[in-house]
């Protein structure tokens, strides 16, 4: 009876087995409950919040230009994102120096910023190594970084490193930061300061998030190093670039520090003068086809991205009372902080008022009406705006002061 039974089991089986054959298929994952989860999760927070507000200025009042054709510019490439990253300071001066070559060379190249990024992290951790991790080290640095690095390591097209996987759509650092950071944090701990192995570990993160870097770029048929090509294409010389800054707590027509966190390498190169003198010369080079890479803080209440303006309001202070001294006030008591590096590229006189064309990197100035785009008030770039960097041959009066000074 047993044998019979397993005999017509086995036929069963077999039967089945030769009547379907089971087959897989990749399909799109789906829960849909759990994404009416999250909807409703954040509709009830929103609901119970209110969701979060800001002070921002009525800017219902203010003649605000018509768009960036408006303005008196130089040539530049188009905004790009910087994406979820720190970098502004290199995307902002990066289209300085391609703005630069314009005007030197007439040559319209678009610049790697990634390349720059890259041996500027290297720099960053070499330093940590040195001061045994006595430095900040962070997303951010200055414009004059960018100078720095193309002295060192040259510059490379765009086309040669984007610095991000071909598939994703914005470079996002967060990750990789996050990497670096943890790693440098367990050689502090366990005092590991061997230069060499603590590069060799930041390149193999950064090669893997952004890719290495090219040792040889072609240009126009000619194969040639990083080095070269800022020399023989770009043109650009290292020493003719200036730093300003103005501020009291350094003597005027005296060099000084810029002492922020970004200034990681502590460089005492600006040239510290009145604001006046800051704002004339700032007019002077503009006017006259250069371009700045400039910085400062980003954070006020007549910021407005959606109108593509930054403005000073009069309940903070009437344009005619910015000063040194309330210029100082604010950086002193952290109101005015290092925010954001931006390109300087045009200016417009219209009616009693001045504006600079402002073209940006960050994601709020892809709010308005013209993406990539701010139109900064005279007042707000004297009030908040800290140091900038130019041609020596855009300030040479002024740097005449510091000699006689």
């Amino acid at each position: 009876m047993k044998r019979l039974m397993l005999l017509t089991c086995a036929f069963l089986v077999g039967t089945l087995a030769a009547q379907s054959q089971d087959k897989g298929s990749f399909v799109p994952y789906k829960n849909a409950f759990y994404q009416n989860i999250k909807q409703q999760l954040n509709q009830h927070e929103q609901s119970g919040s209110g969701g979060s507000t800001s002070f921002k200025m009525d800017p219902s009042g203010i003649n605000i230009p018509s768009g960036p054709e408006a303005f008196n510019s130089v040539w530049c490439q188009a905004p790009e994102s910087q994406g979820r990253t720190g970098t502004c300071w290199c995307f902002s001066t990066t289209s300085y120096f391609e703005a630069e070559v314009f005007r030197l060379s007439g040559e319209k190249v678009e610049l790697s910023e990634l390349y720059i990024v890259y041996w500027e992290y290297v720099e960053k951790a070499r330093e940590f190594v040195r001061t045994r991790g006595d430095m900040f080290f962070g997303e951010g640095s200055e414009t004059n970084a960018v100078i720095r690095m193309m002295a060192a390591y040259g510059a490379v097209p765009a086309s040669a490193y984007e610095g991000k996987p071909g598939e994703q759509p914005y470079h996002d650092h967060a990750g990789m930061f996050d990497e670096m950071e943890a790693y440098l944090a367990t050689l502090k701990r366990d005092n590991a300061w061997n230069e060499d192995v603590a590069i060799g570990n930041i390149r193999a993160i950064l090669d893997h998030y952004l890719g290495a870097p090219p040792t040889a770029v072609t240009w126009k048929g000619k194969t040639m190093s990083p080095v070269d090509f800022r020399k023989n294409v770009l043109k650009i010389v290292p020493e003719d670039y200036v730093n300003f800054m103005s501020l009291m707590e350094v003597p005027f027509y005296q060099q000084g520090e810029y002492d922020v966190p970004d200034n990681w390498w502590n460089s005492n190169a600006y040239y510290n003068m009145p604001l006046n003198d800051f704002m004339a010369a700032l007019k002077a080079s503009v006017e006259n086809g250069y371009s700045v890479a400039i910085g400062g803080d980003v954070s006020e209440s007549g910021y407005l991205p959606n109108y593509d303006i930054a403005v000073v309001p009069s309940y903070d202070i009437p344009g005619d009372r910015i000063d040194d001294y309330s210029r100082q006030l604010r950086f002193t008591n952290e109101a005015t902080t290092d925010d954001h590096a931006i390109h300087l590229i045009g200016y417009l006189q219209q009616g009693e008022d001045y504006w600079f064309l402002i073209k940006d990197s960050g994601s709020g100035a892809r709010n308005g009406k013209h993406p990539g785009y701010y139109f900064y008030h005279e007042d707000y770039v004297k009030l908040k705006m800290m140091n900038f960097t130019v041609h020596k041959d855009a300030v040479g009066a002024w740097l005449k002061k510091f000699k006689n000074s």
